[in-house]
């Protein structure tokens, strides 16, 4: 795992607290705590469920593996080898910003290959068939737009945008990766990188030499290099505007679907939260343990991709 650039308080006090409470939410060990839902049983259930209306589906980055991304938090999990930056730092330490970009500038080119995989494509297959009324995704590879999902909330951004943090102004990931190759001839090449090592968060473990090479650039309005991708960090907030429709999203919806997520996150456990206050059903179709599972109706305990397989079988599609 990652040297911690910043686990010493900042000198704002308010910064400090943010970063030591997202440190807290990196860190936190989501174990075992409820017995599975027998998968026949499961099954059945969950196709009861989407039967009775259009659910809505939360996903997180167990959906993604199969498309050679990695999770945080499973067995072979980013964590393991890898401390996420906080937004405290980003936007408070030059030199943190500075290295995410270099090994963003490395390891972006891997996100950006990744193609939908069959899991993308059946909840698009249930969308169509009406099983599915929206879909919320805690990933930010962009893979469920990409695989044609319609009604769908990126709930903490997208990797394809650049936005600058002292003007607001955006840019297109494609361009701005055009920018920094211009000012880094020859570095990308320089690097020899494992692909299974890009982290879901798109960066790549660089030795500090090979940082130190990197020449970042500038907002192209107003210059500045707080430049930032489009993506909600440890520490950061989601969007009012994504909060208000995510909530929107699961008031329409007959259930909650829960795929490929721990729910470690305080941003996507409260999807189960409020689901259960408005009296409707969840489900979790999951890998490993999450933070809900003792709470929920369903606790699929399976590879992602064979139970949606499973699940188009029994619906006919």
């Amino acid at each position: 795992m990652d040297t911690p650039l910043s686990d010493a308080p900042f000198d704002d006090p308010g910064i400090s607290r943010s970063h030591r409470s997202a440190l807290r939410s990196i860190a936190r060990v989501v174990a075992e705590t409820a017995e599975p839902t027998p998968p026949e049983q499961a099954l059945s259930q969950v196709v009861a469920q989407l039967a009775e209306g259009p659910a809505l589906v939360l996903t997180g980055a167990g959906v993604s593996t199969d498309s050679g991304i990695p999770d945080y938090r499973g067995p072979r999990g980013s964590l393991s080898r890898h401390r996420p930056m906080t937004y405290q730092e980003f936007s408070h330490d030059p030199a943190a910003s500075h290295r995410y970009w270099a090994r963003s500038f490395i390891g972006w080119r891997q996100m950006d290959d990744a193609r939908p995989n069959r899991t993308h494509f059946a909840l698009v297959e249930l969308e169509h068939a009406g099983y599915v009324g929206g879909l919320v995704t805690q990933n930010v590879d962009g893979l469920h737009r990409d695989a044609g999902t319609e009604n769908l909330l990126h709930l903490h951004g997208n990797l394809d945008t650049v936005m600058c943090l002292e003007c607001g102004a955006r840019e297109d990931r494609r361009l701005f990766g055009e920018r920094l190759e211009a000012a880094n001839p020859g570095f990308r090449e320089s690097v020899a990188v494992d692909p299974s090592m890009v982290n879901p968060d798109g960066d790549v473990t660089l030795p500090q030499s090979v940082v130190d090479r990197f020449t970042m650039v500038g907002c192209l309005r107003c210059r500045s290099r707080r430049l930032k991708p489009d993506v909600v960090y440890f520490g950061e907030p989601v969007p009012a505007v994504r909060k208000e429709r995510a909530a929107e999203m699961l008031e329409g919806a007959a259930s909650l679907l829960v795929v490929g997520s721990s729910l470690a996150v305080m941003s996507g456990y409260r999807f189960v939260l409020e689901a259960q206050r408005q009296g409707k059903r969840v489900a979790v179709v999951n890998g490993g343990p999450g933070r809900a599972d003792g709470r929920v109706d369903v606790l699929w305990r399976t590879p992602v991709a064979p139970a949606f397989d499973d699940l188009l079988d029994e619906l006919g599609l």
